[in-house]
């Protein structure tokens, strides 16, 4: 049975903060126990003890850790890593999240390059960017994506970059400047459906995320959009199929979609645990809506086997356009 691994426990860095002192005031919500379908391989083979001191090496930042990911053991086996930009410390405070929330510390310039030597080191042929919300940046962060991707580029041309980026909510500009470096995917989770935003996502608009996603197409028809929902935090069905109909409107490419796996007792508790014949059924409601690709089962994560969906996204498009791929 699978738990959500607290891999930063007793966290070795300077100055450790408390990781949720906005959570400290809620009430404590039960850990659920899980059932048997959830199940992961616990980290500690010596692929991942590598994958992990190239991070350590590089002084950078993962999703993987920070997140508490459960197929962190299964994706740094084979040196995949989702690398998080920006620092460690997240403006926002979503009830679902286990990312330190807090006042960040200011970007570090050389991390663009890091990021570009850890890939290259890893031998990516398809890398995971993502960030924590930075609300206190004039730009959001857009322009440190910006030089993260152009980094990449020169160190290891051949390697495909996805990028999971924030909302960039009332920052002008920013999502501009994010599709002008053009990554091969531009992912942006909507996490949840719009009834729960209050409670899992308060510091988020569902439309304006919405929006976002649509702007992307606008912007660069060829890019591929990609976002994310996680289910067992009360939604309804009919609800998820809505989103899947809104992401439709919105031209998004290909959905993901995750059971919601509670962090600590300070996190918003688990309502559902969702059956895998669920996830299969909402996958080929999904196909039949139109997405290129759905990935939906209980441990879907926004960059759980992205390299070899990439590769599936890039073939469902060629088979819908004929053979002739943009």
């Amino acid at each position: 049975m699978t738990v959500v691994l607290d891999l930063l426990k007793n966290d070795p860095r300077p100055g450790a903060r408390p990781r949720h002192p906005e959570k400290a005031h809620r009430p404590d919500q039960p850990l659920t126990r899980k059932p048997a379908w959830i199940r992961v391989k616990a980290p500690g083979s010596a692929q991942y003890s590598e994958t992990r001191k190239i991070v350590r090496d590089h002084g950078l930042v993962t999703v993987c850790e920070e997140a508490g990911c459960p197929n962190i053991g299964e994706c740094w086996e084979k040196k995949h890593a989702t690398f998080m930009i920006m620092g460690d410390t997240c403006t926002r405070a979503c009830a679902f999240c286990n990312v330190r929330t807090g006042l960040p510390q200011a970007l570090e310039a050389g991390e663009p390059e890091r990021v570009a030597a850890a890939v290259a080191l890893l031998g990516l042929s398809h890398v995971v960017v993502t960030s924590v919300d930075r609300d206190d940046l004039a730009d959001g962060g857009a322009t440190h994506f910006a030089r993260t991707i152009g980094a990449i580029r020169a160190a290891s041309p051949a390697t495909t970059i996805e990028v999971l980026t924030p909302d960039f909510l009332r920052k002008d500009g920013a999502l501009e400047i994010v599709v002008a470096a053009r990554p091969d995917v531009f992912n942006h989770n909507l996490e949840t459906v719009p009834s729960q935003y209050l409670s899992v996502r308060p510091g988020a608009r569902y439309f304006h995320s919405l929006r976002l996603l649509q702007r992307v197409k606008e912007l660069d028809p060829a890019l591929f959009t990609k976002s994310g929902i996680m289910v067992g935090l009360g939604e309804a069905r009919a609800e998820v199929l809505q989103v899947m109909d809104d992401l439709r409107s919105a031209d998004v490419d290909f959905l993901t979609i995750g059971q919601y796996l509670q962090p600590t007792i300070k996190h918003h508790r688990v309502v559902s645990f969702v059956t895998p014949e669920e996830f299969a059924s909402y996958a080929t409601i999904g196909a039949a809506k139109g997405f290129l690709l759905v990935s939906a089962t209980p441990l879907t994560r926004s960059s759980h086997h992205a390299g070899e969906d990439f590769a599936r996204l890039r073939a469902a498009r060629l088979a819908q356009r004929g053979g002739a791929l943009a």
